[in-house]
């Protein structure tokens, strides 16, 4: 589960849902190794375009590990409209935090992002999302370990599919990424929105958990 921030008095549950000390010096550890191979774009982002007001809207489903990095690292996305976070591919229409968290319900922490098509395309979204985060590294985001946290695409029409099909095959060519991608595209199942404290997290939490970064990759 997503690492809670102490930022303020830990309550019971943020207790339980803590990592203990350990997943901290992995997460020092993973860090080191992924600049090692991969250097990570300026923090400084360009201006965002924003969506039309009365332009075209679609929708993409995307699973990149803790949803809470994903929402914020997409949101500042060109074209992005509206995002929400919860659970996609599992094997039931209702789940709970708590639920996904123990790894066996099959949902994968994801995001919904609405945009623009006519600002930014899908395969450009796509191109970002395997620059955000490691897709080569099965079932675990950073220290966050467990089926939950797979990269998947889970596309929302055949035409996304078949984009989904070529983008991951291109980055797979370009090399950029040392290691075979985990990434799978998956039928769009029973997606949950989440709890209500998960949306706009690092919004709440400003310096809250987040191991996502944009890598500066050519794909």
């Amino acid at each position: 589960m997503c690492y809670l921030p102490v930022m303020r008095a830990v309550t019971p549950e943020d207790a339980r849902r803590m990592r203990d000390m350990t997943h901290r010096f992995a997460a020092a550890l993973l860090a080191t190794a992924a600049f090692a191979t991969c250097t990570p774009a300026s923090d400084a982002q360009p201006p965002r375009r924003a969506p039309t007001k009365d332009g075209p809207r679609e929708v993409a489903i995307l699973a990149a590990g803790c949803f809470w990095g994903v929402e914020h690292w997409m949101m500042m996305a060109d074209g992005v409209v509206d995002i929400d976070v919860g659970y996609a591919g599992g094997k039931s229409d209702k789940a709970t935090y708590d639920q996904v968290s123990e790894g066996d319900t099959g949902h994968a922490e994801s995001v919904r992002i609405v945009f623009d098509p006519s600002v930014i395309s899908y395969e450009d979204l796509l191109l970002r999302f395997y620059k955000m985060h490691d897709p080569t590294t099965k079932n675990r985001q950073g220290n966050d370990r467990g089926s939950q946290y797979r990269s998947a695409i889970f596309p929302t029409t055949d035409a996304q599919r078949k984009i989904a099909e070529g983008v991951t095959a291109r980055v797979q060519k370009s090399g950029q990424w040392k290691s075979p991608l985990t990434t799978t595209i998956e039928t769009p199942t029973h997606w949950i929105k989440a709890e209500e404290y998960h949306q706009d997290y690092l919004v709440k939490h400003p310096g809250g958990y987040d191991n996502h970064y944009l890598r500066d990759l050519h794909f």
